[in-house]
Parts: C-alpha cells; structure tokens; sequence
C-alpha cells in the first residue's frame, strides 16, 4: 500500500473506534431511538436530492437500512446507555466478522476453513471473559444487545454482498430510508412525540455536532474511504486495519471518559483481537477446509 492509503485506512480506524465517545456523549443529551433516528435523518438529507437511486432492486435497501438501523445502531446506543462501557461496545461489535461468516455458512452455504472455526472460539472466549466479569458499567444485558448488534451488522454485511451495489454512498443514503421509520416510530413509541420535540430543541451545540459527525464522520466519510480503499487493493489487504478499531476505541475511551481498563478488560480484549487476526490470518494462507 502507498503511504497516503496507509494514512487514509488508518484515518478510518481512527473516527470508527474514537467514534463511540462521540455516542457516549450523544447520549448524554438524547434518548437512544431519537438519537438513532436523528443520526440516519441527516445521513439520508440532503444527500438523497443529488444521489440517484442506486440500481438494486428495493428489497435490498429495505432490508440493509431495517438491519443497521434497527438492528446496529438502535441495539449499540441502547446498549451503551446503561450496560456497557463504550472501550468494550467497540470491542464486542466486531464479533460481527464472525456472524457475517457464519451467516455465510448458513445462507450461502460458503465453506469454513478449519483456522476460521479456531478464530472464532477464541474471540468467543473473550465474550465470556467479559460476561463472567460484568461489573456495575457491564452487565450481561448489555454483552447481549451489543452482540445483536453484530449480527445486524453482519446481516448488513451479507445484503451488500448480494446487491453489489456500484455507489456504496448512494446505498447508504437511500438504505437509510429505511432505518428512519422504524427508528422513528420506536422513538415516538418509548419517549413520546412533545418530549422528542422538547429534547431536540434543547440540543445543545455539541449534542448537535456529535449528530452531524454521526452522519457525515463516521458513516459518509468513513464509509466512502473505506471503499475507495477496497476497490485500491484486496479485502486480505485492508481488513487487517480494521484491527485497529477497538484499540481506538478502548484508548479513548479511557482517555476522554475515564473508563477503568481492568485485567479482565485487556485479557478479552487480546482473545476478541486475536481471533481477528487468526481469521484474517487464514484469508492469506491455504488451510484444509
């Protein structure tokens, strides 16, 4: 890789892990589903005036913008509310890596090398290093939402395997649709139409600033650089940095909010990171299957 696209996949890594501060801190400020729903609303406007509709067939966009909306992102900010810590959130969302191919597996009835099975027993024993240590800020409930977020990510993962969309910007945003409704009405639902009116319009100038960087930072900018840097190189040569996520997260995490990194803490974290590394590992060496 050049230098600038090792500095660009590095950029990446940055704002995805730095990224669940910037949740911590939304959520100081709003509820969960209204954050959410404000968080696709200006992913999809005003994008959605100048991308065409990508051509795929709806069902796909249907179906990616219920699984990352309701299923990512409504389970992580929920999550991450009250039952997990932020470091670790970003940690055990990358599970995700897993259920895509397990999911594969089912699905697409893809083979699983023997070295993949490994990885992911190991990375599944650091989601049981945290589940027997949870503490006041981790609890079970939350290992458990942030774990169905994965799996929304991964089922995100698959539909845009199957729809090969050939704008991934313009997937996003007109998939985004489809996360606002259910968003929306769960929103309306749990917190009520005048008290989402009231918060929003109390939002302070950082509460809307850590919206905006949701939208913009993380899933536009973050998002179209990550597949420039797909179509640049081999899934073998980017991946890898994707490793770097939840140290970014974890580091900061425990700079910006002062998040205790226990022993516990560090041992999941080297089982979750190292079964990623034997997965990716097995992508770049032949293994039986």
């Amino acid at each position: 890789m050049k230098l600038t696209d090792q500095l660009l996949a590095l950029l990446v890594a940055f704002i995805w892990g730095t990224n669940f501060v910037a949740i911590e801190m939304g959520l100081r400020e709003l509820p969960p589903f209204l954050f959410a729903t404000l968080r696709f609303v200006l992913v999809v406007f005003p994008l959605v005036f100048f991308l065409p509709r990508p051509a795929v067939a709806w069902r796909y966009l249907v179906a990616y913008g219920v699984l990352i909306g309701l299923g990512q992102f409504s389970l992580l900010f929920l999550a991450i509310q009250d039952d997990i810590t932020p470091g670790l959130a970003s940690l055990v969302v990358q599970t995700q890596v897993f259920f895509t191919i397990l999911l594969s597996v089912v699905l697409f009835l893809e083979p699983v090398k023997r070295i993949q099975w490994l990885a992911i027993a190991i990375s599944f024993c650091g989601l049981g290093v945290i589940a027997v240590y949870t503490d006041g800020e981790t609890t079970v409930l939350g290992l458990v939402m942030v774990v169905g977020a994965a799996m929304g990510w991964a089922g995100g993962n698959l539909v845009v395997k199957k729809a090969r969309p050939a704008n991934m910007i313009a997937f996003l945003v007109w998939a985004s649709i489809f996360s606002i409704v259910p968003l929306a009405v769960l929103s309306i639902a749990v917190t009520g139409i005048e008290t989402s009116v009231d918060r929003i319009a109390s939002l302070s100038a950082t509460g809307w600033a850590v919206i905006v960087w949701q939208a913009v930072g993380n899933s536009i900018i973050g998002y179209g650089l990550w597949n420039i840097l797909l179509n640049r190189y081999s899934a073998a040569v980017i991946t890898p940095w994707a490793l770097l996520i939840p140290v970014f997260g974890l580091v900061s995490s425990a700079l910006f909010l002062g998040e205790p990194m226990p022993w516990w803490k560090v041992l999941a974290a080297f089982l979750v990171l190292a079964g990623l590394a034997v997965n990716l590992l097995s992508q770049k060496r032949s293994w039986t299957a």
